[in-house]
């Protein structure tokens, strides 16, 4: 087989090994106040991460908006892991299995905008926000808080949450950037909700100062920040371009100060391409190797033939070739996840070679995969649609062509319908499509949120309509046991039966350098969405 165990281990050591293409010495400096810092971004679908899964709408917000708890940032922090600590909450506690109070800091103020004006955030605007999220008809992500039984004020600085059952997860669902922004109530009554760019009115480190539809956007610095001296940077240009090549050259004249890929990377391919030509323009460039948490994969719906049956989503999966894969579309820059979690969450996946029973269905055997057909009752395949969107990649593209033929050699004729963003995102994480989608995860970051999203039958985001009472026991088990260490081989246990039934065939991820400019100071880059929890506290130097 062409997908051996020594591909594996080469392609996980690539992630892990600490490669760096250039290491960036952390030096204590002075910061130094102003500049603009320039980014490519996404043009948003609109502007209420309440109604919305899109990335391109929870960017912004990183950058507007607070959340009781945030993730640790800056160069001192190992891409891919999350520590917690305060944002809003200037502490918190749990007085026991269902109970989570937090003390929000005093003086906290809204941007000094209408209909805020500047006024004190209390702990009556976290209730509102939570209780929005949790009860907002049209919130496909509502779910997330769904072990909340009620959030109450018990003062004007103090937050009590009652769970209705243990919920491990629950601080680090409410620093995630996709779920914890608090939003003012005087803000969703005078728009009606918060689509409009207008109503982007929070009380974090910047302030939404313009917004040119498919152009771009313009923050400034909050000058009432309730961190005393941030943010460092006075102004940030979110530029808008969808397409690869005018953002690659845009980059290598110094337009962007980060990488123009998501997360501020640059694909292998363009990297391996331009990496003479950087070097000659952009000199002294500061990069750091880590793995994607956005996993690229095969959805199936388990609901309806014929891939209710397990043994044609076996089928499937090893007709995958995995390695021609990533040398196609990622240089060979890439490392394989077990199904559920990225690997990039280390100490929450395993690898592959540790799958047990169901690690045979990742490797390429396509002779194997027609017999499984045949034993299902398609002996000469069937034809299916490939649903999948480029998010202005051509690796995204690419890679569906390479899906498309390594099906045809089992007998799946697969037709390509590459869909419009819009209507890619309002239907497809929500199991709207018609055969199998080609595509990414979201990019959650706590193990939880992927495996609750993806495999819990209440789930809205459960696009494979997976409805499997092993399956959910454990996953509801694991949400209760407070030792980390025997969490971890729960989901380790989970990691295991997934591989078995692959309601979900996982391809890869890809392992991208993160590129930024000299001049930007006291920066790390790490996974998701948080932009701007990571430029916070970083200030340029030119």
């Amino acid at each position: 087989m062409d997908f051996a165990r020594r591909d594996l281990l080469a392609l996980s050591g690539l992630a892990f090994a600490g490669a760096m293409l250039e290491p960036s010495a952390v030096r204590a400096q002075t910061p130094k106040r102003g500049g603009t810092l320039t980014l490519r971004v996404w043009d948003p679908p609109h502007f209420d991460p309440y109604l919305v899964v899109a990335f391109k709408t929870q960017v912004v917000y990183s950058f507007t908006h607070s959340r009781l708890l945030k993730h640790r940032a800056g160069p001192s922090v190992q891409p891919g892991s999350f520590v917690l600590e305060g944002d809003l909450a200037e502490s918190w506690s749990q007085p026991n299995e269902t109970t989570y109070v937090f003390r929000l800091r005093k003086g906290v103020r809204w941007h000094p905008k209408p209909p805020t004006n500047g006024r004190e955030l209390t702990a009556d605007d976290v209730v509102y926000s939570m209780d929005r999220f949790r009860n907002l008809i049209g919130n496909p992500q509502n779910y997330l808080l769904g072990a909340v039984e009620r959030v109450e004020a018990t003062d004007r600085h103090t937050v009590k949450v009652t769970l209705k059952e243990p919920y491990v997860w629950f601080p680090d669902v409410v620093a995630n950037p996709m779920t914890g922004a608090i939003v003012a109530r005087e803000v969703v009554e005078k728009f009606g909700d918060l689509k409009k760019w207008e109503a982007t009115v929070g009380t974090g480190p910047w302030m939404l100062d313009s917004y040119r539809p498919n152009i771009g956007m313009t923050l400034v610095r909050n000058p009432h920040y309730f961190v005393p001296g941030l943010p460092y940077i006075d102004r940030v240009e979110l530029v808008v371009d969808e397409d690869q090549a005018s953002r690659m050259a845009a980059f290598l004249a110094k337009k962007y100060d980060l990488g123009p890929e998501f997360m501020g990377v640059v694909n292998r391919p363009d990297w391996n391409q331009f990496k003479d030509q950087l070097a000659k323009h952009r000199p002294g460039l500061r990069t750091l190797d880590l793995p994607s948490n956005v996993r690229m994969g095969v959805t199936m719906r388990s609901d309806r033939p014929p891939f209710n049956d397990v043994r044609v989503r076996r089928a499937l999966s090893m007709a995958l070739n995995r390695q021609a894969l990533v040398e196609a579309v990622a240089d060979g820059a890439a490392v394989f996840n077990p199904p559920g979690l990225p690997i990039a969450l280390k100490e929450w996946s395993l690898p592959i070679d540790q799958l047990g029973e169901g690690a045979r269905y990742y490797q390429h055997d396509p002779a194997e995969a027609r017999r499984l057909l045949a034993q299902a009752g398609y002996p000469k395949g069937f034809s299916t649609v490939i649903d999948f969107h480029s998010f202005g990649e051509t690796a995204l593209v690419d890679g569906a062509q390479v899906v498309a033929k390594d099906l045809k050699e089992i007998g799946i004729e697969a037709k390509l319908n590459q869909r419009e963003y819009g209507a890619y995102i309002a239907t497809v994480p929500l199991g709207k499509y018609e055969g199998i989608v080609w595509g990414p995860s979201t990019p959650f970051l706590d193990p939880d949120s992927f495996l609750a999203s993806a495999f819990l039958p209440e789930s809205p985001r459960n696009n494979m309509k997976v409805n499997d009472p092993p399956l959910t026991d454990m996953l509801l088990r694991q949400r209760r046991v407070q030792d980390p260490a025997k969490r971890r081989d729960l989901i380790f246990e989970i990691q295991r039966y997934l591989a078995k039934m692959v309601y979900r065939a996982e391809a890869y991820s890809a392992v991208v350098p993160a590129v930024w400019d000299p001049a930007l100071k006291n920066y790390g880059p790490n996974l998701g969405y948080d932009y701007g929890g990571r430029l916070m506290a970083a200030w340029l130097d030119r």
